[in-house]
């Protein structure tokens, strides 16, 4: 896990961009590395972190034979790699993950990133043919930026690192859409500094020092990767643990201590007492045996607080866990350097995250196995519910689902308290008429067969809704702001629910197997209840890691907000609309305001502070 660097077809002075590299170095504080070729005006540059052979020998930018690579990130199944390699005749001088993935690609080109099981992003260069051949794992985990002008083509794990070689840094033009959509643009190739791209997930490009072009090529769609199910719950459940359990198992492999951020929900505890049962019954080659790490972030006194939830997680386990208090006031001192660091704008404040990632670190622990990705595949929020009135015709399957809904949402959403399950229905098919009408026309079915000439005929209405969540809008958003908190403080988040295999099983099963007897994630807490207390698993209340953002406004926050907003620097920004700022401010100091005004100030102050933080220090 680290941070990239590059420079093509316009040499740079190697003193500035060292000192540019040196602005990733919260990526990877355990050294760098710089290689350079100054006939064909090339330089990469890597900072490290280590976590996979500690020794010189993962140092990068690592070369062999005609090529040379630089990369962050982890390819969790080296160890399988290298032995199918070694078969073939391949010798390794190192134990890193990193020449494994460098002697892959020789081997198999492009078709080595269908066998990774892990997050990348990397460049390599080919000395004979001058290319260079650039890849970003499937869902986008690791970032990847690039900046192209005339002869010059600038690459680098963050923005702040590509900016001081550009003719001008300014907002992009299309700055206040992206405020407006920022659940959305992190799955396009639109930036916030106009001029930088963002390398898109699932993708490999090459970049010719011939032609200067960098030609994009999509390598990995979930749809085209679906798996064959079994039509028995019983049989997915087992087939839906063993893949989970080697997600966990091949996430443990460590040369240095792992953790997990806990909050005491369904998914970060799956992850930590399947870590558990992994060390007591499955223990592999390269498990880290120093896991027994647990972060809680707290919230005294607020509904957002789970510490009660997480403790019972800890003591079933027979671990200690460090709770977090969240000082607001020690957040807010901190808060400019976070968002230099993010870069982003979002609907949250990174102050808690960022807290408990600091703690992480400073125990000297360097990885954390954490449950993120799991909402957007099985609906944990209760995403898309009604979308299953699409898929079914089936009276008892259409009571399930406004079962689970009712679950859900016990005060309604949109809806009178007092409406019953048949106008609930109704009110959804008349929502939805356009596509029923539609096809009417195609001559399909009225409802229980949603055809689309395409994805919903693959996996179903509901299925689709959510592979548009966690590929186009929601998930990438949260992937990208998981991977800043953490890399802002040096330690490496893995995923296993974001394994590949998980994911591509996620969206060949039937959405029954997801929403069942008022729960969403059914399939989950069916697989994996036996290593968990059952109160857990059965825990109804979603909450969420997130800012207590109407109490902090109130009460702590409050003056900081005050200043800001009556700040000419607010009043002259053309990113802000200062008036509709102070509004809202006034709605919530009268004791009028909501959390949701609270997040609608937060969204309209952030452009500023993001101009302040990031934008003027870059």
């Amino acid at each position: 896990m680290c941070g990239i660097l590059g420079s093509i077809g316009s040499k740079v002075d190697r003193d500035k961009f060292i000192n540019t590299l040196a602005r990733l170095e919260h990526r990877g504080p355990d050294g760098f590395g710089v290689w350079e070729n100054e006939e064909e005006g090339i330089i990469f540059g890597h900072r490290r972190l280590s976590i996979i052979d500690l020794s010189d020998g993962g140092k990068q930018p690592f070369e062999k034979g005609k090529y040379v690579l630089t990369f962050n990130g982890e390819i969790y199944n080296y160890l399988e790699l290298k032995k199918e390699l070694i078969e073939i005749g391949h010798q390794f001088s190192t134990e890193s993950d990193t020449e494994v993935l460098l002697a892959s690609y020789i081997e198999w080109g492009e078709g080595c990133l269908q066998k990774f099981n892990g997050m990348w992003a990397f460049a390599i260069f080919n000395k004979e043919d001058k290319t260079i051949f650039f890849s970003r794992d499937r869902f986008g985990k690791k970032p990847l930026f690039y900046y192209q002008e005339g002869d010059k083509f600038i690459f680098g794990s963050e923005m702040k690192a590509i900016s001081p070689f550009m003719r001008e840094v300014k907002p992009n033009s299309n700055f206040q859409w992206m405020v407006e959509n920022h659940f959305t643009y992190e799955a396009t190739d639109k930036c916030l500094i106009e001029g930088i791209k963002r390398f898109p997930a699932g993708f490999y490009g090459r970049y010719s020092l011939g032609s200067k072009k960098l030609t994009l090529t999509k390598y990995w769609d979930t749809l085209d990767n679906l798996v064959e199910v079994p039509k028995s719950y019983d049989q997915q459940v087992e087939e839906f643990r063993e893949i989970f359990i080697d997600a966990c198992k091949i996430r443990m492999r460590s040369d240095v201590p792992i953790g997990t951020a806990l909050s005491g929900g369904l998914d970060s505890s799956a992850v930590i007492c399947t870590m558990a049962h992994i060390e007591n019954n499955l223990k592999g080659e390269k498990t880290a045996k120093d896991w027994q790490h647990a972060y809680v972030a707290c919230f005294p006194g607020s509904f957002l607080d789970e510490k009660q939830h997480a403790e019972k997680v800890v003591n079933h386990l027979g671990i200690n866990a460090n709770y977090l208090p969240i000082d607001p006031v020690e957040g807010l001192e901190k808060l400019s350097d976070y968002l230099y660091y993010f870069e982003e704008i979002d609907a949250t404040s990174p102050i808690p995250m960022s807290k408990i990632y600091n703690a992480i670190n400073k125990d000297g622990v360097r990885v954390s196995i954490d449950g993120h990705g799991v909402d957007e595949a099985f609906s944990g929020y209760g995403h898309s519910t009604f979308e299953t009135f699409l898929d079914t015709l089936s009276p008892s399957k259409i009571r399930n689902t406004l079962a689970t809904y009712r679950e859900l949402h016990p005060k309604g959403l949109g809806t009178s308290d007092s409406d019953s399950d048949f106008k609930l229905y109704m009110n959804y098919l008349l929502k939805r008429k356009k596509t029923i009408a539609r096809n009417l026309i195609k001559g399909t079915p009225l409802i229980g067969r949603m055809i689309n000439d395409g994805p919903m005929d693959k996996i179903g209405n509901f299925n689709y809704n959510l592979y548009l969540l966690f590929h186009q809008s929601i998930l990438p958003t949260l992937l990208r702001n998981y991977e800043r908190y953490a890399m802002m403080n040096s330690v490496e988040i893995r995923m296993p629910f974001m394994d590949h295999r998980l994911i591509s099983y996620a969206f060949s099963i039937p959405w029954e197997s997801k929403l069942k007897n008022g729960y969403t994630k059914y399939i989950i807490r069916d697989a994996l209840q036996d290593f968990m207390p059952k109160e857990i698993v059965w825990r109804k209340q979603k909450i969420g890691l997130q800012t207590p953002i109407l109490e902090y406004v109130q009460g702590p926050w409050n003056e900081y907000f005050s200043d800001i907003i009556n700040s000419q620097a607010f009043e002259q920004s053309n990113l802000v609309d200062s008036l509709q700022a102070k509004l809202v401010f006034n709605k919530i100091n009268a004791g009028n305001g909501s959390y949701l005004d609270a997040k609608k100030l937060w969204m309209l102050v952030i452009p500023h502070l993001w101009e302040k933080s990031f934008l003027n220090r870059i």
